[in-house]
């Protein structure tokens, strides 16, 4: 999700958003943000239902007829808000006094509405108390759910109850002398009779609910802040990780502890820089970060193209797996593919080096073995990684170095390329095949494969 650093200032904090990492607590009032625009919406859909219904509905035609319906006036009132307001939603205005502005005048505006009933009908004031509009209340309250912030759904709750206490209040006084409070429950619903214990209900109702989704939603914020703060770290993982590695830590159903791992077939793959330390030295420590960057833009995504997994940097060195984080039916094919490739990119890396006036070409050496590796953690407590361990991992490390040897860039065994031809790779040039070669700390003389001169 992309935040733009205008628009985050524009929206409101919350005291949570303290215990969350900039970009984390960012994340939040974006989507704070966004579903102020859905309830914008959702309060506009409102509205045309009440004008809908309005135009729908019989109108008394009494002492109004001819007059200014306040009906009509209270709904253009409301429609205009609601549009004001969602405008300011996608403006990203919406700080927390003006959220409460806005519980206010949309509880006020339909108390208002409701409180019209009785002079677009014709009616003493208890009439309006039996409008089934009432229930829009609680289509107010839950829509400030939508935020995952309980406090809105507080203040419209209470404002709501203070709302309809109100109008009872004023029903009460205005036709006090006539006698309007009843306790026949028969007489309170074929006439303009009050029931105090019914409107108690209805406020009680309105509590009751307004004090069960908050308790929900102040639940549901506390797992929304956790989730958000740890689907930031997941996202981190990925650029610190393999997407192979992090998806297994974050997607792991038990936490992961050292000492496990899992036996595969997979490519070891080993790509250097040659003489890169004496070169080092010769220059700046800022223009060696600065190489290595470039240098490492042009190798791996060549390795992830191929399916392959960048197990770690070493310096000027890149180790990658084929088949190990995921088991692959073709990670030999996969692992010379990249090989091939890296050859090119790092031809294409010296080339843009030169044009940009350096005159030292770096000599890029690479090696690919397959076999049986552990895929797994290592590590303690304190602090875990993944790796592959196995004797591919040890060759080559060592065949890598024997390029040198060989006066050429890049090496395969040749059990390795007869596994890779076989699971579909085809070398765009005939390989010279050197049988036999001894290879310092291997024990055994082994059949190489050259992929590069």
């Amino acid at each position: 999700m992309v935040v733009e650093v205008a628009d985050i200032k524009r929206i409101p904090t919350r005291p949570d958003d303290d215990r969350l990492p900039a970009r984390a607590a960012a994340a939040v009032r974006e989507q704070e943000a966004s579903s102020e625009i859905l309830i914008g919406w959702v309060q506009l859909a409102i509205v045309l239902i009440f004008a809908t219904l309005y135009t729908l509905a019989p109108t008394a035609e009494g002492s109004l007829s001819g007059a200014v319906r306040p009906v009509p006036i209270a709904l253009a009132a409301y429609f205009t808000f609601t549009v004001v307001r969602l405008g300011l939603a996608y403006q990203r205005f919406t700080p927390d006094w003006f959220l409460v502005l806005s519980v206010v005048v949309d509880v006020g505006l339909l108390m208002g509405l409701i409180w019209t009933f009785h002079i677009q009908y014709d009616q003493d004031a208890p009439f309006y108390l039996k409008a089934p509009t009432l229930l829009y209340v609680f289509i107010f309250i839950a829509v400030r759910a939508l935020r995952f912030d309980p406090r809105f759904v507080l203040i419209a709750g209470i404002v709501a109850a203070l709302g309809w206490l109100a109008l009872v209040g004023y029903a009460v006084a205005v036709d006090f002398d006539m006698n309007v409070i009843t306790r026949d429950y028969v007489e309170y619903l074929t006439g303009n009779k009050i029931l105090l214990g019914a409107e108690f209900d209805k406020v009680i109702s309105i509590l009751l609910v307004t004090a069960i989704l908050t308790v929900a939603l102040t639940r549901g914020r506390r797992l929304l802040v956790t989730a958000v703060r740890e689907g930031v770290a997941a996202e981190d993982l990925k650029r610190f990780f393999a997407p192979e590695i992090a998806r297994a830590i974050t997607n792991a159903d038990r936490a992961i502890a050292a000492g496990q791992g899992e036996a595969r077939d997979a490519a070891v793959l080993m790509v250097d820089i040659r003489s890169f330390t004496r070169f080092a030295a010769s220059i700046p420590s800022h223009d060696v970060i600065r190489l290595l960057a470039k240098y490492q833009a042009f190798m791996v995504p060549v390795i992830r193209r191929h399916g392959g997994t960048v197990d770690k940097f070493l310096g000027d060195g890149v180790m990658a797996t084929f088949g190990a984080a995921a088991p692959s039916e073709t990670y030999a094919a996969d692992a010379l593919r990249a090989l091939d490739d890296l050859m090119i990119a790092a031809d294409a890396w010296n080339d843009s080096r030169a044009e940009e006036g350096y005159t030292t070409r770096l000599a890029v050496h690479a090696a690919a073995v397959t076999g049986r590796i552990v895929f797994g953690a290592v590590g303690d407590e304190a602090r875990l990684e993944y790796t592959v361990i196995g004797d591919p991992v040890n060759k080559v490390h060592k065949l890598e170095k024997h390029n040198k040897v060989e006066s050429v860039r890049a090496l395969t065994t040749e059990a390795s390329y007869r596994l890779a031809v076989a699971q579909g790779y085809m070398p765009s040039d005939e390989k010279q095949h050197r049988p036999q070669r001894f290879i310092h700390d291997v024990q055994e003389p082994l059949d190489l494969v050259v992929m590069a001169r």
